[in-house]
């Protein structure tokens, strides 16, 4: 398998540290709210990824955290008057159900919190203190930049650039208290009575965001990982801090590989609370199942800007629809079919063969999930065309398991048949528009009529009887 590598900015061949065992950590989120769809990205491509690596036969552990202690779970506490674990404690819980929706598998996900990570957090510090790579100033706790090796080689940002705008951005008392305008904080000292803080040798605070990442990855995955994942907005400075800190306290490398996804437009403008283009999983789930949203999200390639729109989520719904459907009649099959393989149906067991074998070359080829996809549609129309109420039970069985087989490593899950989802009457008055238009020689609009039906997953059949229709 090639993988991508932020880092080195090139595919490289994916090698293990142990053989067979993959250490895997994801920036989760600061739990001050919902998630939005960019936060559903990441959660969903990286559970793809770690799918994928057991299906290939790797045992992974896999860590994504919970940062539940920052300055907007604070502001929100004091917004709504409750305490910082409640706001966390709330949106963690949002979290969860939203991720049991998107199907991403949570009983084999690790999930730390920062706030139960703090003697470990507060030993790292000490631990860079104690190589004079951090540095204590009126209660804070800073790193010294200038101990980091290659500090932006990661996001490929000049250091000069960064020392210039750092410089810009701070304030006279902040200038006076750090070496370097670039010094990132590790440590923060309480600065008003009541907000929430832990007892340190520097003094009571709370940690930086960046230390806490490091930390957690130390405590449960050691000192080298095999990736490091999360969205591209948080190459700089997030993941370039973690770089410089855990390396500079360990002297080892931090991790072989970095997997960045590219970030979300809607309607083809960067997401936004400030332009009113901001959407919730929460909101969203009240229109459309978000197995639909993890279908759309691995429809493009990982590391590609995708588009939301409301016209781009109906299409990957009908598209959905179209693979259930073929799923839901392989069950049906199941249940009236008999016998073993023909001769016939064993030459064709090698079309099912050389599916699986172009699902792994695509996958392989740094997580090339829109191409697996389109497998699934080569096997669903496979199974529409080959398979029916005459076949084999054997052969009916092999072609639903190698479906389900691919689909679970995508983490598709069929939840409901497309008659759920479509409405009969919708259909049928559109069947009716479309008799009128052929009976007005209107064969133009009539066509788009059809059209609209495929799209929606369904098949038109005009017989003597009049003009009947099934699904695809």
């Amino acid at each position: 398998m090639k993988i991508y590598n932020t880092f080195t900015r090139k595919k490289e061949d994916f090698k293990t540290i142990d053989e067979n065992k993959v250490k895997m950590y994801v920036c989760g989120p600061t739990v001050y709210d919902y998630m939005h769809i960019g936060n559903a990205r990441p959660l969903v491509v990286f559970d793809t990824m770690r799918r994928y690596l057991r299906y290939l036969g790797y045992d992974v552990k896999y860590v994504v955290n919970f940062t539940d202690v920052d300055d907007k779970i604070i502001n929100k506490a004091i917004k709504e008057n409750i305490t910082t674990k409640e706001v966390s404690d709330k949106f963690i819980k949002a979290y969860m159900e939203d991720s049991k929706d998107l199907n991403i598998d949570e009983e084999n996900t690790i999930h730390p919190k920062a706030t139960e990570t703090m003697d470990d957090i507060i030993n790292f510090v000490k631990e860079l203190i104690d190589k004079d790579a951090a540095y204590v100033s009126d209660g804070d706790v800073y790193f010294d930049i200038s101990k980091a090796k290659n500090y932006g080689h990661l996001s490929g940002k000049n250091i000069e650039d960064l020392r210039e705008g750092a410089s810009n951005r701070l304030d006279d008392k902040d200038k006076a208290k750090k070496r370097n305008p670039m010094d990132f904080t590790l440590w923060k000292a309480t600065k008003k009575q009541g907000e929430i803080s832990w007892d340190s040798p520097w003094g009571s605070g709370r940690p930086g965001w960046h230390i806490e990442c490091s930390a957690m990855t130390k405590k449960y995955l050691g000192e080298t990982i095999d990736i490091h994942a999360g969205g591209e907005d948080l190459q700089f400075p997030h993941h370039e801090n973690e770089i410089a800190q855990s390396e500079t306290r360990s002297g080892k490398k931090f991790a072989n590989y970095w997997m960045h996804n590219g970030m979300i437009q809607v309607d083809g403008t960067k997401m936004s609370k400030s332009l009113g283009n901001f959407f919730t999983l929460h909101d969203i789930k009240k229109e459309y199942d978000l197995m639909v949203v993890r279908f759309w999200l691995l429809s493009a390639g990982y590391r590609l800007p995708i588009n939301f729109t409301r016209q781009i989520i109906e299409q990957a719904q009908n598209s959905l629809n179209r693979l259930n459907n073929a799923k839901f009649r392989l069950d049906d099959l199941l249940k009236i079919t008999s016998g073993n393989l023909t001769d016939d149906e064993k030459k064709s067991l090698k079309e099912l063969d050389l599916f699986a074998k172009e699902f792994k070359r695509v996958m392989d080829d740094d997580l090339n999930t829109p191409d697996a996809i389109t497998v699934l549609f080569d096997i669903a129309k496979f199974a529409n065309t080959k398979v029916d109420s005459s076949s084999s039970k054997e052969f009916v069985e092999k072609t639903r398991n190698l479906y389900l087989k691919l689909e679970d490593v995508l983490g598709i899950e069929n939840r409901k048949k497309s008659t759920d989802l479509v409405d009969e009457d919708d259909i049928n008055k559109l069947i009716d528009e479309r008799n009128e238009a052929k009976r007005e020689k209107n064969y133009q609009k009539a066509d788009e009529i059809r059209d609209k039906l495929s799209q929606m997953g369904i098949i038109l059949k005009d017989t003597k009887e009049g003009t009947k229709w099934e699904l695809k």
